[in-house]
């Protein structure tokens, strides 16, 4: 039986995603492969698009997967960008699904900022399904804000790819991800994959002439406050009508500017209470608030 090259063929459907790679041949990109998944298959595609590249974390020994890079450990990378003159770099999680992005100062760019330059650019293209995109209840309010101008809506869905994927399919919708860079294409794939995150990405800068930094400027990252409060039971909020009463003042307060996120915890015995708005100070004291009078009632 003739040996059948499956990285090769995966390689080549991915190359479909940019056939504008031409325009960025010698661009500089750093490549963090997490010593895990995409340890061959990344150089070899970016090469194969006349990408110059400086590879890390391309040394997997059976143990070192994630191991103080990859996309949860950017540091490094973003060192080696800034250091090196990159004109951009991209870390992958071990078993390739995410991809995290720096700039070429050495700044992070996160899932929600490639979910709006990409999405502007399928939505400019004619491309972006329902002119909409899937985010999880984590993704900030930025993202809301700054996509609603250009004709997007942003459909909210649990933590978690599995849901992204859901509600992507149950829409029609061919863009959706999350903040840590579980980005999903559906017009190439029905997963998240580093890889073709990483060609959109480079596609956009390429098409827009831009560069990423730029094109994340775009997003304004609203402060984010989390607190938990543990709880005797969990109980319908809604029928402890102080908790109901001080959860609807914050929301009046926030409307439009921000966002109140109230839920228990899955496994512990934890109300969680977000807030997302324009001053840090200004909604950890609405968030405390909250948290007051849920021990009060609660506690």
């Amino acid at each position: 039986m003739k040996p059948v090259d499956l990285v090769g063929a995966y390689l080549d459907h991915l190359r479909a995603v940019f056939p504008e790679s031409e325009r960025l041949k010698g661009f500089l990109l750093a490549i963090d492969c997490a010593n895990g998944a995409t340890t061959t298959a990344a150089p070899r595609l970016f090469a194969s698009l006349g990408l110059q590249t400086i590879v890390i974390g391309n040394q997997p020994d059976g143990r070192n997967i994630n191991l103080g890079c990859g996309s949860t450990r950017p540091e490094l990378l973003a060192r080696i960008v800034a250091e090196r003159g990159c004109q951009m770099g991209v870390a992958f999680d071990g078993d390739g699904d995410r991809a995290i992005f720096v700039d070429h100062r050495g700044q992070i760019v996160d899932g929600d900022a490639v979910l709006l330059m990409c999405g502007r650019q399928l939505q400019h293209e004619g491309r972006l399904k329902g002119h909409a995109i899937v985010a999880t209840v984590m993704s900030n309010i930025g993202l809301e804000l700054a996509l609603k101008p250009l004709g997007i809506d942003l459909v909210r869905c649990p933590v978690g790819d599995k849901y992204v994927m859901e509600e992507m399919l149950n829409r029609g919708l061919s863009l959706g991800g999350e903040q840590s860079g579980h980005i999903i294409f559906s017009d190439y794939l029905f997963t998240g994959d580093g890889l073709c995150t990483a060609l959109n990405v480079l596609r956009t800068v390429a098409l827009t002439g831009r560069t990423l930094a730029d094109l994340a400027s775009d997003l304004t990252t609203y402060p984010q406050v989390l607190l938990n409060v543990r709880v005797r039971e969990k109980v319908d909020l809604k029928t402890v009508p102080a908790v109901a009463a001080t959860i609807d003042v914050v929301e009046s307060r926030v409307a439009g500017q921000g966002r109140l996120l109230v839920r228990y915890s899955g496994t512990e015995p934890l109300l969680r209470v977000m807030l997302e708005g324009r001053e840090q100070d200004e909604i950890r004291a609405w968030a405390q608030e909250i948290v007051d009078v849920v021990k009060e009632h609660l506690g």
